[in-house]
């Protein structure tokens, strides 16, 4: 079905009649299950006709209209989903079906007078195609159905069955385990891990045993590849349900990434972020999509037919996130620009992780001699990781230490050096890894040295005793170790940020802080510490005999002893060295973070309940309630202001509200207490500065569990089948909360069954 790409939006639907006949009736089983296509957070937008200004009306999907009714986002007008599916099973066509299936209607001052005309006598087009919907729905009454009524006995076995298949399916999700084997054979020792741990449930139940498997009839045991899918299918559509149901139509952010997958196809990951109904703090993973081109508009239909298959409205988000891809935050046709046109208030700010991380590369690439270290850094680690491939020529006491090195630095034996002490060149943005890089390197040193002295000597060939000699001279140096020792320090500062910054709870107004504690760390680094960085450098030289040069004497520029410049040791490594590198961090920090200036985040700050809101300024609050013009209208801000007033009193007075720390806890709070419907509108702004994103951890997640739901052993999953693992997989919590029957009820209602319940 998913290669059929069935539209959900009725403009951009195929014709029934386009659809092989074979697979018709499963694509109207499809959008009858959907429902008519129905947005109800949308801002519908004006025409003019005749001097008055008319719009689709929300009420009448309400109104006896709504078992048929479509609105099309995309082309402004209404359709006719009965006709839609079953027209082309009457031969004939006519004016009035056209205009709602094949020709939009947007005729908005004569809606009601066409709406009428459309379903016309008993016997029109359009009831007669309504009642082909009907008799579709109620298989389970048609006569076909009336000569195949099981008993009792039969539908119970079947439910149990059932259960099982569907416990079995649970727990192969929440693991990310696969589940089919190579050979699912009656004769196979290993048939698969679902067949397999449905056999091992029925060993352990009699129930069960009695009705799985062997017992089971043969054209109904419930263990089809194809039944493994829509039982996985159903439990993915449920969580979505649930995610739905508890944003319960408010505002959400929205943040997007893409990325290969093992087979090379590009996936679209998509998160959802809102306020649920207990003031809490949400981040769900909605979907992973595969995009044949990652063109901002491509990405944007994608996310604008997902949002329209659950009903989610564009018009309701608020905000948006994203790497710092051109075709993410282009100015002029970037997926943020695009959102924006159509919803102006879907503000963007750039993850702050990733504005963080590219804060390091700036660095690295203005100044060389950073660039240096971990090219120098890299280089080792790659020497190293390729020597264990000739493990069996190494003395005892050196095959030891590559022991140690393995065990200390998890290296994997001919394949490089993993996570822990991998590290790609300067250019890469995953600088995570990098604290913990030169951690280890400082920790392995010495095994390092005499992994490295051991191939100058004896290595493969002359390249590789050439190029180990050469490092060996490299970090041997006393200027390699107080680079190392200041990359350590600083890449501490800013690795407690970029973990803070990973958290799903994180509010901007807390990460901006976050963000201005490390500039103060890094500037009070650069006045108090170059002495102490200078004695653990010194005192590291002095545990591996590395020679320590005269700080009072000039420094010598490159390996030549002749070439020396007019500054001593202490000012190039000083002033050129340690203040040039931390201030060029600082520089990059303040450049890239230069938005908490703004009026969107001083008027988050002032509403912060930090310090017992120490932080309130109405003045700022206003401004950010402009920012947000369809939800607060010239009638709504003197509310506001109102609000503001009796609201700062009542706060400051309250010891529920005396020891809160962030908006998080503030939202929370108001709900707890039952003030959030007090103080409507200041909830509202609370909830909207919740919604922004800190940062694209959660959609970084994802990637991260679609390589190890599809590997190198699974790089033929389908892409629907690689979604519905992917949600249940990631979102496991929504999953223990949806009861049997509800999935039970979701999986009988896709097609029909051999047995109804």
């Amino acid at each position: 079905m998913l290669n059929l790409n069935l539209e959900p939006d009725p403009a951009e639907r195929k014709q029934i009649s386009e659809y092989p006949p074979n697979l018709r009736d499963q694509v109207r089983r499809h959008y009858i299950q959907q429902g008519p296509c129905q947005p109800c957070n949308y801002r519908f937008p004006k025409r003019d006709f005749g001097g008055f200004m008319r719009q689709f009306n929300l009420e009448w999907f309400n109104t006896s209209y709504s078992g048929w009714l479509e609105y099309s986002v995309k082309v402004d007008a209404a359709f006719c989903l009965c006709c839609y599916l079953f027209k082309n099973e009457h031969g004939g066509h006519g004016k009035v079906g056209d205009s709602f299936t094949k020709s939009d209607f947007r005729a908005w001052n004569k809606a009601i007078e066409r709406f009428n005309a459309h379903i016309g006598e008993v016997n029109s087009l359009h009831n007669r195609c309504f009642k082909m919907v009907i008799d579709l729905i109620n298989q389970e009454q048609s006569i076909l159905t009336s000569f195949d009524k099981q008993s009792e006995k039969i539908k119970s076995d079947y439910r149990v069955r059932l259960n099982a298949s569907i416990d079995v399916a649970r727990f192969l999700l929440k693991q990310g385990m696969s589940f089919r084997g190579h050979d699912e054979g009656e004769t196979s020792t290993k048939r698969g891990n679902f067949v397999e741990l449905l056999q091992w449930y029925a060993d352990r139940d009699d129930e069960v045993k009695k009705v799985v498997l062997q017992s089971a009839p043969q054209n109904n045991m419930m263990i089809a590849p194809n039944i493994q899918k829509e039982i996985v299918n159903a439990c993915a559509k449920e969580i979505m349900k649930a995610i739905v149901e508890d944003l319960n139509g408010d505002y959400f952010g929205i943040l997007v990434d893409e990325s290969k997958d093992v087979s090379h196809k590009e996936q679209m990951a998509l998160v959802l972020r809102y306020v649920n109904k207990e003031g809490k703090l949400i981040e769900r993973f909605l979907s992973i999509v595969h995009v044949k081109k990652t063109t901002a508009s491509s990405l944007q239909k994608a996310i604008y037919d997902f949002l329209l298959e659950h009903p989610l409205s564009p018009s309701q988000i608020w905000g948006q996130g994203y790497d710092g891809a051109s075709n993410m935050q282009g100015e002029i046709n970037g997926l943020k620009t695009l959102i924006l046109k159509d919803n102006p208030s879907a503000y963007c700010i750039h993850c702050f992780a990733h504005q963080l991380q590219l804060t390091l590369v700036a660095v690295a690439k203005q100044y060389c001699d950073v660039d240096q270290f971990f090219d120098i850094v890299a280089n080792v680690l790659n020497i190293v990781g390729s020597s264990f491939k000739r493990r069996d020529m190494l003395r005892e006491d050196q095959a030891k230490k590559l022991e140690e090195l393995q065990v200390l630095g998890e290296v994997h034996t001919g394949s490089g050096l993993n996570q822990e002490l991998g590290l790609q060149r300067s250019g890469d943005t995953r600088w995570g890894s990098h604290f913990k890089t030169v951690r280890n390197f400082i920790t392995l040193f010495s095994s390092i040295i005499n992994v490295l002295e051991f191939l100058a000597s004896e290595g493969a060939n002359y390249l590789e005793r050439s190029v180990a000699k050469s490092l060996v001279n490299d970090i041997r140096s006393f200027e390699f170790v107080h680079m190392m020792h200041l990359m350590l320090k600083l890449l501490a500062i800013t690795n407690d940020l970029n973990m803070a910054l990973q958290r799903k709870d994180q509010d901007i107004v807390n990460a901006t802080k976050l963000v201005g504690f490390a500039k103060r760390q890094l500037q009070g680094m650069r006045e108090s510490k170059w002495k102490s960085l200078i004695n653990d450098a010194s005192s590291f030289c002095a545990k591996h005999d590395i020679v320590i040069p005269e700080m009072d004497k000039n420094y010598h520029l490159g390996k030549s002893k002749r070439r020396s410049s007019s500054v001593t040791y202490s000012h190039h490594l000083c002033v050129e060295v340690f203040n040039t590198v931390i201030d060029l961090q600082l520089s990059e920090l303040n450049s890239r973070f230069d938005a908490v200036n703004s009026n969107l985040l001083l008027g988050m700050a002032s509403l912060s309940p930090d310090n017992f809101f120490a932080n309130y300024d109405k003045e700022r609050i206003m401004k950010l309630a402009t920012l947000c013009p369809h939800e607060f209208s010239g009638s709504k801000l003197e509310d506001l202001s109102y609000e503001l007033d009796n609201y700062i009193l009542f706060v400051k007075e309250d010891n529920d509200f005396s020891n809160l720390k962030g908006l998080g806890d503030l939202s929370e709070t108001l709900v707890e207490a039952d003030l959030y419907k007090t103080w409507r509108l200041i909830f509202l702004l609370v909830k909207l500065s919740l919604i922004l994103y800190v940062a694209t951890a959660t959609v970084e997640r994802a990637f991260s569990s679609m390589k190890y739901i599809k590997n190198d052993l699974r790089s033929r999953i389908g892409d629907e089948f690689l979604n519905d693992c992917l949600v249940c997989y990631i979102e496991d919590e929504v999953l223990e909360t949806i009861p049997n029957d509800a999935i039970i009820d979701r999986f009988q209602s896709m097609t029909t069954r051999r047995v109804q319940l």
